[in-house]
């Protein structure tokens, strides 16, 4: 039982945490870009996608080089704050924060480009800031779609697997999440463990997605 409550806890974490970033950085991107066009948009949106398609393994490679100890962003981390993501639970919630960050700005930018414009400009009209107009008009109305999305990137992070290995690694208790023991488990040949932490992580996220689809169906 303890073998699979810890890193069932270690993951649901991991995910809720990686969610959190993942919205509010989806959100504000997905709302930025849906507003108009501009220059380099397409690139833009071909950028916050390559998560979607690029191999896990080469997503913790680039956060490698990036938040390592000695990456373009770690080695200040660590020398001014003393804070080292490698090998830590912190470092999983940044690998699932990434890979999981298209599902939320996808969905976002999809349910804010179908809400009609003409309520946003009324609101100008009356004198509402921008912050104001999507605090109390955009997002409302585009919630049940970007909901349907944070849902999803919540699956997918409690699924990461190859990047997070890169960055957190396998440490029981630790950094050992779901998807990590699984393999683990196959690798020990203990299928007993294996299937009963495939069978919790699969109805989870059945859950999560079955939950999302019907939130899709009340958007139309």
């Amino acid at each position: 039982m303890h073998a699979l409550f810890v890193p069932l806890w270690l993951t649901l974490k991991v995910a809720l945490f990686a969610t959190l970033i993942a919205a509010a950085i989806g959100i504000a991107l997905g709302w930025w870009l849906a507003r108009r066009p501009f220059p380099g948009r397409s690139f833009v949106d071909s950028l916050l996608m390559l998560p979607m398609v690029l191999p896990p393994t080469v997503i913790g490679y680039y956060l490698i080089v990036l938040i390592g100890r000695n990456g373009i962003l770690g080695q200040y981390l660590d020398r001014w704050f003393g804070i080292n993501l490698i090998f830590t639970w912190q470092g999983a919630v940044i690998a699932a924060s990434v890979v999981s960050l298209p599902l939320v700005y996808k969905g976002a930018r999809a349910a804010f480009e179908e809400v009609d414009g003409r309520f946003a400009n009324a609101a100008r009209t009356l004198g509402a800031g921008e912050l104001e107009v999507f605090l109390r008009v955009s997002l409302p109305l585009a919630i049940r779609g970007i909901a349907a999305g944070v849902m999803l990137a919540f699956a997918r992070a409690m699924g990461e697997f190859g990047a997070t290995l890169m960055i957190a690694g396998n440490l029981p208790g630790k950094t050992q999440t779901l998807s990590i023991a699984v393999y683990e488990a196959v690798q020990a040949g203990n299928d007993s463990q294996a299937l009963w932490l495939t069978l919790v992580i699969s109805l989870v996220c059945i859950g999560v997605l079955v939950a999302s689809g019907r939130l899709l169906q009340a958007r139309h």
